[in-house]
């Protein structure tokens, strides 16, 4: 019998190593996090996680993009699952509840974030990436806003670039706060809808 040799999925390596990153992050920070460490939190050798990454911050760089592509696919899988209506608020909505650290798997998220951001205030490598992937982000929030003005649902004289940046403003504040324990995730969301509902029925306001 012959013996075939076991495949190797390195994507799924890679998204392990990078999943490991990301819980250590959330308990210890990045700087208290070495390559060692993840090797042991990921259940592998330092060889092995050297082959895919030679140093920490290829890995944090791997892991960020990596966050932003699975948020990416998971709206994608409720909207093609029918959990969303496609209606441009309940994207947005639905944008805004992944980026928040409402559970414990977000706030690694979150924290990873904020670890990226850090680094991203030196390292030119790192801030490049950052200011590629947030006008991206304003850039959908306008589009989603566009298209709520055009369905008359929000006002025709609200600025889409302006609401974007409130939106996102609002996310990254709230976000702190949760972490802080300043506020619930419970009182975030809901100032979240508040905001969406007051943006969202202005058209039908002035109409009215």
């Amino acid at each position: 019998m012959v013996n075939v040799p076991k495949q190797v999925d390195h994507a799924a390596r890679r998204a392990e190593i990078a999943e490991a990153l990301t819980r250590l992050t959330a308990t210890r920070g990045l700087e208290g996090v070495s390559l060692r460490h993840v090797a042991a939190e990921a259940g592998m050798s330092m060889g092995l996680v050297q082959h895919y990454f030679k140093t920490k911050d290829e890995m944090l760089l791997f892991a960020v993009e990596r966050r932003s592509q699975v948020y990416e696919e998971r709206l994608k899988a409720r909207l093609a699952a029918g959990e969303l209506p496609s209606a441009p608020k309940a994207i947005l909505r639905a944008i805004m509840t992944e980026i928040l650290p409402l559970d414990e798997r977000s706030r690694g998220d979150w924290l990873m974030g904020v670890a990226f951001f850090i680094r991203a205030i030196s390292d030119p490598s790192f801030a490049a990436a950052y200011t590629e992937g947030v006008p991206q982000l304003f850039e959908l929030f306008a589009v989603l806003i566009r298209q709520g003005q055009e369905a008359g649902e929000v006002d025709k004289s609200a600025d889409p670039e302006h609401e974007a940046a409130i939106l996102w403003a609002i996310a990254d504040s709230q976000g702190t706060n949760i972490v802080m324990k300043h506020r619930t995730p419970d009182e975030v969301v809901s100032t979240v809808d508040y905001h969406l509902d007051r943006l969202f029925g202005a058209g039908s306001a002035s109409a009215g």
